[in-house]
């Protein structure tokens, strides 16, 4: 069954590679559909085009189909080409010609939108939901190991003294800004396409702030051009957002895998939590976050794929775009178990005490020294040359105490400030507005 089918069957072969894998990527989309179309049947009652006696057969219905759905109990037959024309089988199967009535004033187009922008939203807002205790872990083993010296490098080569609560405390502020990128996404996605249909609006006189208000949306996406045109857009800046999280999870593991290693040798992990070799007893493999890190640079790989995939469209609907779902889709589910594996890697990591107390990381001291002297009266540059020289002839001395004390330095973290701008970032989401547009919807 196919929405826009005549009297003359498609070849088979253009049929398949037309449709394609969209019956797979369209199950995770069929509880969006549901509520897309028990929104537009209500407008539709308000504007005369369903009296309220279809209305509410259809939204019963179609709450019957939400139901299954939930409780895995729907499938797209293999003669149907998407969930959008299941779905309108179903009720037409049971309702006759009021399920035919579905689908006034709209196109598969926007339905296919209003479909993708209220999965994005979901699936923003459980993204957001597994970064959240990740962070705080984040905060917690920084506070826990603020104590604990490490070299930090430039160049891969050692230059000052660093800290766990400073590493630690890093990649905690790093998600903040990942946040904010999410958070521009989510506004993004927010917007109600309904009522665009093909992309040119509708003759009939539909009403699409109704629409928006039921389904929970910030607002509406006003041009019906630019509606469609959203399309691609939307899919390319939220995965720019899901790009800079995997950013922030990638760089995490690698500095993890060298850590690890015996020639850095300031962390471990229980043995149950790494991998070994087949030939040789002594390994353990960091094969975690070895993991973490390839399929997060996948996930950065993916604004640069979508971009390709929409390079030079015109205005208007492509059949490219159908594409976009087997990129984009599939990579929540990717972040979201790299997020849980790091958290459980990191809340069970030891840290090795007393890192800087080998003669191998003195030099990370220099600075100190150099600004010793500087407290002292003694110009800078001066200073450094003395220090410089003293490196050079063998007599370079040093304590391995330290005392920085500005914002969010090691001895001054900042991590209360850190948290308050995760929180104050979180508040800009209002995901309950969205529940209860939802909950409503489906009374």
């Amino acid at each position: 069954m196919k929405l826009w089918q005549k009297e003359i069957d498609v070849n088979k072969a253009v049929e398949n590679f037309t449709v394609g894998n969209d019956r797979e990527f369209d199950l995770l989309l069929a509880p969006f559909d549901v509520i897309g179309n028990i929104a537009h049947a209500k407008m539709l009652a308000t504007v005369g085009l369903l009296i309220n006696e279809e209305a509410e057969q259809l939204v019963k219905e179609l709450t019957n189909i939400y139901t299954n759905i939930q409780d895995s109990k729907f499938k797209i037959q293999d003669n149907v080409e998407d969930v959008h024309s299941q779905v309108e089988f179903l009720l037409t199967k049971k309702l006759g010609d009021i399920g035919k009535k579905i689908h006034s004033a709209r196109s598969r187009n926007d339905q296919v939108l209003v479909d993708v922008k209220l999965f994005l939203r979901n699936e923003l807002e459980e993204l957001v939901n597994e970064i959240q205790p990740f962070f705080q872990l984040l905060i917690q083993q920084s506070e826990k190991y603020k104590d604990h010296l490490l070299p930090g490098y430039t160049h891969l080569q050692i230059a000052m003294p660093s800290s766990f609560g400073l590493w630690f405390g890093a990649y905690a502020e790093s998600l903040v800004d990942d946040v904010t990128m999410l958070q521009s996404a989510y506004k993004v996605v927010n917007k109600n396409p309904l009522g665009s249909a093909a992309g040119y609006g509708s003759s009939f006189p539909i009403n699409r702030t109704l629409t928006t208000q039921l389904l929970g949306f910030a607002d509406l996406n006003y041009n019906v051009v630019y509606a469609q045109m959203g399309r691609g857009k939307a899919e390319r800046i939220t995965a720019q957002a899901l790009a800079n999280v995997a950013d922030t999870l990638s760089r995490l593991s690698m500095d993890m895998c060298l850590y690890l290693n015996q020639n850095f040798d300031f962390v471990s992990f229980p043995t149950e939590l790494t991998t070994g070799s087949s030939i040789m007893p002594h390994k353990k493999n960091p094969d975690v976050f070895e993991l973490i890190r390839s399929k997060c640079n996948a996930i950065k790989a993916l604004p640069n794929e979508i971009t390709m995939m929409t390079t030079n469209l015109p205005s208007g609907y492509h059949r490219d775009l159908q594409l976009l779902k087997e990129h984009l889709f599939p990579s929540f589910q990717t972040l979201k178990d790299c997020l849980q594996m790091a958290a459980l890697m990191l809340s069970n990591i030891s840290i090795k005490e007393n890192i800087v107390a080998d003669e191998k990381y003195k030099y990370i001291f220099s600075v100190e020294e150099v600004n010793k002297l500087v407290l002292q009266g003694m110009p800078f540059r001066d200073a450094y040359k003395k220090i410089g020289l003293d490196i050079e002839a063998g007599k370079f001395t040093y304590s391995t105490n330290v005392n920085h004390t500005h914002e969010g330095s090691i001895g001054n973290l900042c991590n209360d400030k850190i948290n308050a701008m995760m929180q104050q970032n979180l508040t800009g989401f209002d995901f309950q507005s969205v529940h209860a547009a939802i909950e409503n919807l489906l009374k």
